[in-house]
């Protein structure tokens, strides 16, 4: 595991970047893979930052998870003026990756989140670019999935019982780093990626950004734009702690 992690201020603990690159990921999911063993997997971003903050439930959840990658420029722009640099590793773009890494380790998947339809599509795409990952099971929750019910419970018991390896979840946060969590204790053997939106893309129930604004580092923009009153008080939030961060980031820096 790699050393020099990024740290966060919680809740009531630390959160650590602890794989720095999409290589090291890849690494150590394919270790779980090999030794049958279950993993938990956070992207954290902007969004989670303040959602840590303020939330003791989803602060614990997330202390939970095995691996933490960074899903934002401003995660990996903090990473550097800490002089602890991470590489950008969105949970939109790791599904493919995650997914071949299975097939090529025989592990089967599961899909949990999002819809019926978007569930069935995406099953559809990544089967067409991996022909030989298995599909163990979709499940589609219904509105108002609480993780902490007892029916995620038996949700989580039916993940188990379908032989999967990998689930991928494409549930908002913090729902799916809470199920997660909640899955590391109830189903050991499985491994958890919360990827959000990510099968969504897939399957073509939502339009992904351009390449152009990725690159630029404009996404974020793009999305606020597409949906502006569901989103804009959410960035608003997110540059609310920003200068806390870059304080928090320049302190690292002298360590």
């Amino acid at each position: 595991m790699w050393e020099d992690n990024v740290l966060f201020k919680a809740k009531s603990q630390q959160i650590e970047v602890n794989l720095e690159d999409k290589a090291a990921l890849l690494r150590a999911v394919s270790e779980r893979f090999s030794s049958k063993q279950g993993f938990a997997l956070a992207t954290i971003n902007l969004d989670h930052l303040v959602k840590l903050r303020t939330s003791e439930r989803f602060a614990k959840a997330y202390a939970e998870h095995d691996f933490v990658v960074a899903d934002g420029n401003p995660v990996v722009w903090l990473s550097k003026l800490a002089k602890r640099p991470v590489s950008l590793v969105p949970g939109s773009d790791m599904v493919v990756p995650l997914a071949r890494a299975a097939a090529e380790a025989g592990t089967s998947i599961a899909l949990f989140g999002a819809t019926e339809s978007s569930l069935q599509a995406a099953a559809a795409a990544l089967k067409k670019q991996i022909p030989s990952l298995d599909v163990a099971t979709a499940i589609a929750p219904p509105m108002g999935f609480d993780a902490s019910s007892d029916a995620a419970a038996e949700m989580l018991g039916k993940l188990e019982s379908s032989g999967a390896g990998l689930v991928f979840l494409a549930l908002t946060a913090p729902k799916q780093e809470e199920f997660a969590a909640r899955g590391r204790k109830l189903a050991p053997t499985l491994g958890f990626a919360s990827i959000g939106a990510g099968l969504d893309f897939l399957s073509g129930e939502q339009r992904r950004a351009p390449k152009w604004a990725r690159a630029l580092a404009l996404e974020w923009a793009w999305r606020m734009l597409s949906s502006p009153a569901r989103l804009g008080p959410r960035y608003i939030r997110c540059l609310a702690i920003l200068p806390s961060l870059v304080l928090e980031a320049a302190a690292l820096r002298k360590h």
